[in-house]
């Protein structure tokens, strides 16, 4: 039985409609992006309250939850394309798994020193093997392998497959990391708030704290379209309308 998709899907498919489409909206997802992490950066470090445990070493949440929040998003996104890619042989989804791969090691990097240097004046060590660090440690390793099978073959196509099927492979770890601190006796805390429970937060906490993930989904589409551009441009060279592009430039 043959799946029927929507048109809009397979006009993603189409490198000239993604480059057009992502002309309008990288300048409003950088606009919002940087609107958004300046308040609730400057909400977060400056004026909301102080910790009565953690005193203001808390703080480091405002950026350490949203880069480990995204670089799982970021995994799963990469998963999904890179699968995609694979099924319905499209090009496009294969670009984007590509090109989300360096910003989630770059997410996952920050999240994993932004909770080390938290993780000192909380449990008094910069790292410990951890069932929730270990595994984010695991997902920096997964964003690497990614990286580097795209780069490792002489054919783009065959890079894009093997890093697709690495990709779909680690989705088991993404999991592990959500429930990590329920499987196992651990020391990372658990969520600090979610869509189905009231935070255990107070609202001057946890609203700068949103506002911050808001801001760095939108840093992340951002970077994702503007990377996503420059990599249809190398492989769409030989178009004419790539040609045109560069004449016009």
């Amino acid at each position: 039985m043959k799946i029927k998709m929507p048109r809009w899907f397979y006009q993603l498919a189409s490198p000239r409609w993604f480059y057009d489409i992502t002309s309008m909206l990288l300048p409003w997802f950088s606009m919002i992006a940087l609107i958004l992490m300046i308040t609730g950066a400057v909400w977060g470090l400056v004026f909301a309250p102080e910790d009565y445990q953690q005193g203001n070493s808390y703080r480091i949440i405002y950026i350490h939850v949203p880069t480990a929040i995204l670089a799982q998003s970021c995994y799963m996104l990469m998963a999904v394309a890179g699968g995609i890619g694979l099924v319905w042989k499209m090009k496009m989804a294969h670009v984007v798994a590509k090109a989300c791969a360096p910003i989630g090691a770059s997410m996952a990097v920050l999240a994993l020193a932004t909770g080390a240097i938290w993780g000192k004046p909380t449990w008094g060590a910069w790292w410990v093997w951890d069932a929730r660090l270990t595994s984010m440690l695991v997902l920096l390793f997964l964003y690497i392998g990614v990286i580097a099978l795209t780069s490792a073959f002489e054919h783009v196509a065959s890079g894009d497959k093997a890093a697709a099927v690495l990709a779909l492979v680690g989705v088991v770890n993404i999991p592990i990391i959500k429930y990590s601190v329920e499987w196992w006796n651990t020391l990372h805390q658990g969520a600090t708030f979610t869509l189905t429970e009231k935070p255990a937060m107070p609202p001057e906490m946890w609203m700068p704290l949103l506002i911050m993930v808001i801001g760095f989904y939108c840093f992340f589409g951002a970077i994702l379209m503007s990377r996503a551009r420059t990599e249809v441009l190398q492989r769409e060279s030989r178009a004419d309308w790539v040609k045109s592009l560069v004449e016009q430039s």
